[in-house]
């Protein structure tokens, strides 16, 4: 406790200062420093964080400034590989609560990277601790972070744990086993075992030094394996004995509060995993019975890494102009399309979030709820209770709500409903399953909703994908021919100005090429134009002429923007976007 007041005063000191150096500097403005010091306050962190966070200076633009400033050499610390002996020199606990990193040691002098040279108390701090004189380099906060990630988190291997199991995998017949036989105090036993708790605490935490949205652990015939989606993509990860498949199971729905007897019905959980500093990981557990046991597939749900500004999210700068003029309209319908996994929901969540204020109403009926959002009144599906989209929507009209998000508009019920509260001076947003924009007139339609009504409650409907990001450390220039760019949409008088790019594969992006991802929009704005079509009952295709006409860019020519400016590669473009 002492250590916290006594460092307290002196972070907020230092964030004032460096705010007002930015300033002063035209880094920038008094109104964005104001921004980011109210958002620290409520999330807590350091400034250089949320200022990098919210866009407003770019991490090596902060640390080129810092290091400038307190006249201290800068360092990336990717291109770096520290020695073991070095990092044991300050203790984890140290190192996380002043967030620097150890990277080199001479004679009696250790050299730390920190995001903060002013932080007199830590270098006080761990040159007490350590008997060293301390010099100082500067390195970015996220370069840090990932450092403290890397070097200070268990390095236990998938290997080093397997060889706490005893015996190989020769001496496992299950080909033909009744599961039903297996004794429940066994399983609870099994799933006790320290090999098989330090086995799932691994997976569960290299999914997330890896970056993966979802991990499947999926039981076969003769083997069991676990892979990861990361980036959009699938990877097998490892290939545990066969014989764990019901520890490993049993083991997950402990902690997920399930019920560990029953195996022949579906079983949905959650985890919550306590990672440090307040962070919190929701794993979000679906439990499938299959042929050979049960299939666990984890969605992992880290709040933190949850993208609300939706200048980051994908959006060209005049499909954000449309955008937000569509919803700042007191009533009418946003609708988003796409299939499971294109981001709909971090859209709408965006959405919310730029609309919420202390003067709204907003409620949301989701299933599930992914993140809790505060300020906004979010509601459980429960069908089996009676609880569904259509059920929540009624009880959020005698609410006096203001703006209302339906996680889908899966019927005619529920379409009816929030057609008639778009209608009724309420800001709906929702989501439906469709390939495109223009299709999703076609889809209301087909639900029974008539023509007039769609016209005149539907503000914009967007679609969107998500095209995997180039990996920055290793993308470069490749040859592609003339032919290929003219199959992909790119007219012939522009591919001279074209420079295709493609990841070569690097230790940061697990030689993939890829890392991150960003999304495409195809965003039709309903303007007095295609509200005509629509009541002529046009065809999905004249709908989607008419839609470009007015300036509408479709999925393709997104992506081929996207790859355009180098972020993206020809074969994401391929993959994820059809021709138009």
């Amino acid at each position: 406790m002492a250590d916290e007041r006594k460092s307290t005063p002196t972070a907020t000191a230092s964030n004032n200062r460096l705010g007002e150096l930015l300033v002063r500097e035209n880094l920038i403005s008094p109104l964005q420093l104001q921004k980011a010091m109210e958002g620290q306050r409520a999330a807590g962190g350091r400034l250089g964080h949320q200022l990098t966070k919210l866009g407003y200076i770019e991490e090596n633009e902060l640390t080129a400034f810092l290091s400038k400033q307190y006249s201290v050499p800068s360092i990336n610390l990717r291109d770096f590989e520290i020695d073991s002996e070095v990092l044991k020199l300050i203790p984890k606990e140290v190192v996380v609560r002043h967030q620097v990193i150890p990277i080199n040691k001479s004679g009696n002098t250790l050299i730390i990277a920190m995001a903060d040279p002013s932080n007199i108390y830590a270098v006080d701090d761990i040159k007490f601790i350590t008997n060293f004189n301390i010099d100082i380099v500067v390195a970015s906060e996220g370069q840090i972070a990932e450092s403290i990630e890397k070097y200070y988190t268990s390095n236990v291997t998938f290997e080093d744990v397997m060889v706490d199991f005893s015996g190989g995998e020769d001496d496992v017949e299950l080909a033909g086993e009744i599961d039903e036989d297996i004794n429940v105090l066994d399983l609870e036993k099994s799933a006790g075992d320290a090999p098989v708790v330090k086995l799932v605490n691994l997976v569960l935490l290299d999914a997330i030094r890896k970056g993966a949205s979802d991990i499947h652990i999926e039981p076969y015939e003769k083997q069991l394996r676990i892979r990861y989606r990361i980036d959009g993509m699938l990877y097998e990860v490892m290939k545990p004995p066969l014989r764990l498949k019901n520890a490993i199971t049993s083991r997950l729905k402990i902690m997920s509060n399930l019920d560990i007897a029953e195996r022949r019905l579906p079983q949905d959980g959650r985890i919550k995993l306590k990672m440090g500093k307040g962070k919190e990981m929701d794993f979000r557990v679906s439990i499938c019975p299959v042929l050979w046991g049960e299939k666990t597939v984890m969605r992992l749900l880290d709040k933190s890494n949850l993208q609300l500004d939706m200048t980051k999210l994908g959006f060209e700068e005049s499909i954000l102009r449309s955008f937000k003029e569509a919803i700042a309209k007191p009533y009418g319908m946003i609708l988003i399309t796409g299939p499971t996994g294109s981001g709909k929901t971090t859209t709408l969540y965006s959405t919310l979030s730029e609309l919420n204020k202390s003067t709204e109403n907003i409620s949301t009926a989701e299933d599930p709820i992914e993140y809790n959002l505060y300020g906004i009144n979010q509601v459980q599906m429960h069908d089996e209770i009676g609880l569904n989209f259509a059920a929540a929507l009624r009880c959020f009209l005698r609410q006096d709500p203001d703006i209302i998000m339906v996680g889908e508009i899966r019927d005619f019920e529920t379409a009816e409903i929030a057609v008639k509260a778009a209608l009724t001076g309420h800001l709906v947003l929702s989501t439906l399953h469709t390939n495109d924009a223009p299709s999703t007139v076609s889809r209301l339609l087909n639900m029974g909703i008539e023509p007039f009504l769609v016209a005149s409650s539907v503000n914009l409907i967007g679609a969107q994908r998500l095209v995997r990001k180039l990996c920055n450390d290793c993308k470069g220039p490749v040859e592609v021919t003339r032919q290929q760019l003219i199959d992909v949409g790119i007219p012939p008088e522009e591919i001279d100005q074209v420079k295709p790019m493609r990841g070569q594969g690097c230790k940061t992006c697990n030689n993939t090429g890829y890392k991150g991802r960003i999304a495409v929009y195809e965003i039709m704005v309903t303007n007095d134009e295609v509200k005509e079509f629509i009541l002529n009952g046009a065809s999905t295709l004249e709908l989607k002429r008419e839609a470009i006409r007015q300036g509408m860019k479709t999925l393709r020519m997104s992506a081929l923007t996207k790859f355009r400016e180098g972020m993206t590669s020809l074969e994401e473009v391929v993959r994820v976007t059809a021709p138009d």
